[in-house]
Formats: structure tokens, sequence, C-alpha cells
């Protein structure tokens, strides 16, 4: 007797019942609670990261592949284990890349520490003869004094900067277990047939992924457009007044590169600007300061303008979104309430509710 061809068996899910379908709405918002109560956003973007990563560079690969003739069975596995392969590595790669660039930093640390006591001494005496003497005996006489103060207050900080540090390592670990977890699971094959529940939680999931990719797109575009203004600001007004900032096309390639991450990495361009303004003048770093602020409050509106305009919601409903989250869990919550409200409405739409 032969066997039934793979295009023969029946790969449609089984019918699901209300209560399955009930229990997969159930699962997937406390699974998305639980993310961020347990803090494993970086994680869960990284496995949203990972996931399109590999599809795309696995499309990409296997046109490549196409071209050159190879069976179409080979070329999509080999393309599928150079896609994962690609996308696991490069983190590690550019890890390793920017650590051999930073050594002759790391190595001249002490002088640049010194470099900087002195600065910031030289700073602070000038403020003492500005500042009326009420207000100039608060400040440190000279280095030692600044180093003194520097010293004791990273000793009383000792406990904070441990935790910090130890959160960044395990948001970084995270991280990258997500980037594995997602990688991974772009290149698993499909199952012939999936149970009631799991095709309910892979419809889930699948409305969940198109709302990243359209999170992903729209906040490509909101990159561009603080490049563009962080562009013209230090390439074009900062010259009319004072002397170029050093780096600044380094700089320019980070506020597009970090610009990607949804307003944290707006935060940390803007720290970093900030400090290589600072190398120049105090003055300078307080109007680029001023400039960042400026840009970041404004990208409230422009990330509600662009994500809304990608996903069918209103500008006001994603910025009241965005300030309750913020509210409730912080600068995670910022990060993360375009991507869970997007994925909300979807699924309120595929229902037929709005």
């Amino acid at each position: 007797m032969a066997k039934p061809s793979l295009a023969t068996i029946d790969t449609k899910p089984q019918p699901a019942s209300r209560s399955v379908v009930l229990a997969s709405y159930l699962l997937m918002p406390a699974a998305l609670l639980l993310v961020m109560w347990e803090h494993l956003l970086p994680g869960l973007l990284c496995v949203c990261i990972g996931f399109l990563a590999t599809r795309w560079f696995a499309r990409l690969i296997g046109d490549g592949l196409a071209r050159l003739r190879l069976p179409p069975s080979r070329a999509g596995v080999l393309a599928r284990v150079v896609a994962v392969t690609l996308v696991l590595l490069a983190p590690i790669a550019l890890i390793s890349l920017g650590l051999s660039q930073a050594r002759e930093y790391i190595l001249d640390a002490p002088d640049q520490y010194r470099d900087l006591l002195d600065y910031t001494a030289r700073t602070v005496l000038e403020l003492r003869l500005k500042l009326p003497s009420e207000i100039a005996v608060y400040l440190p006489e000279g280095a030692a004094e600044v180093q003194r103060v520097v010293a004791n207050y990273l000793r009383a900080q000792a406990g904070s900067l441990a935790l910090a540090g130890r959160a960044w390592l395990g948001g970084l670990l995270f991280a990258y277990v997500g980037l594995i977890v997602g990688g991974l699971a772009a290149i698993a094959p499909m199952p012939l047939q999936r149970r009631p529940l799991a095709a309910q939680l892979y419809r889930r999931i699948t409305i969940f992924g198109e709302a990243f990719g359209q999170i992903v797109a729209a906040q490509f575009w909101i990159a561009a457009f603080n490049t563009l203004l962080t562009a013209i600001f230090l390439l074009f007004l900062i010259p009319l007044w004072g002397p170029h900032l050093p780096y600044t096309p380094a700089l320019i390639t980070l506020t597009f590169v970090a610009g990607l991450v949804p307003i944290v990495g707006n935060l940390i361009c803007n720290s970093v600007i900030t400090l290589v303004a600072l190398s120049v003048s105090p003055v300078m770093a307080l109007a680029c300061l001023a400039f960042l602020i400026l840009i970041h409050k404004a990208e409230y509106v422009i990330n509600a303008k662009v994500v809304g305009s990608r996903t069918q919601m209103r500008v006001w409903e994603l910025l009241a979104v965005m300030f309750v989250a913020e509210a409730v869990f912080g600068p995670a919550g910022l990060v993360a309430a375009p991507l869970f409200y997007a994925y909300l409405k979807k699924e309120l739409q595929a229902a037929g509710l709005v």
C-alpha cells in the first residue's frame, strides 16, 4: 500500500473551541506582562529581531544560491544555516571589534582621567571666582579636592554601581539568548499539523510578529529623522558660533544606529554627544544638552505620529499609552508601549471589534 505524500497530508489546524481560543488570548497577555515584570524586554525584542533577521538573510542568500543553480532543497538548508550563523556571530564580532579599537583608550585611561581632573578643577576654580562667596565656599578648591569628592561619591554609590553593572550584564545575556532563540525558531521546520491550542498560539505570535515588523519599519524613519536633525545641528549650527565637535561623523552614525532602539537609544546617543561637547566647553555641552532634550521631548509626538500612521493608531491613543506605560513600568514601558498596543489593536481588528 502506497504511503501518502506530503501534498496529501492535511496541514490545516484542527477546529478550536471557544475555550481554546480564550486560553490563547489569556496566555499571550500573561506572557507579555511576565516579560515586563521580570525585566525580560531586551530578550523579547532580540527574539523578534533574531527571527526577522534570520528570515531576511535566508531569503537573500537563498536567492543568491538559486542563481548558482543548486538544488532547491540543498540551497534552502544551506541558506538557513548561513543566515542563522551570521545572526548569532555578528554581535560577537562587533563586540570584539569594538574592544580591539578601544584598547588604546583603555591603556590611556589614567592619563585621560588625570586630564579630566585638571580640566574639572580649572572649571571649578573659574566658577569660584565668578560666583558669590556664599555659594563658592561649597565648591572644591582644586584637583585634589575634586578627586576626593569623586572618590567619596563613588564609594557611597559602590553598591548601586555594582547592581547597575550586574543588571546591564544580565540584560545583555538575556538579549543574546533571545537572539539565539529567534534565530533557531526562524530555521525550525514547520510542523505538518498543529493541535488547537498550538494553532491559536501560533496565530497570536504571528500577529505579534506583524506588529513588531511595522514598529521596526516606523522606527527606521524615526531614527533617520533624528539623525537628520542631529547632523544639521552638528555640521551647520554649531560651527556658526563655535568650534566643530570632535568625532562628528561617528556621532552622527551613532545617532542613527542607537535611534533604531526606541527612546532608550536616543537617550544613549544624547549622553555621548553631551560628554563630547563637554570636552570642548561647558557652554557647548549645555547647548547640545538643550537641543537634544528638545529632540527627545519631540520624539513622543514624532514616535506617535510615524508609528500611528503605519499601524492605524491615532496619535492621541499612542501618546496616552506611552505615558501610562512609562508611569507603570518606567523606561521599559515607554519602549514596549508602541509594540504592545499595536499588537492589541491588530488583535481587536482581526476579531472585528474595532
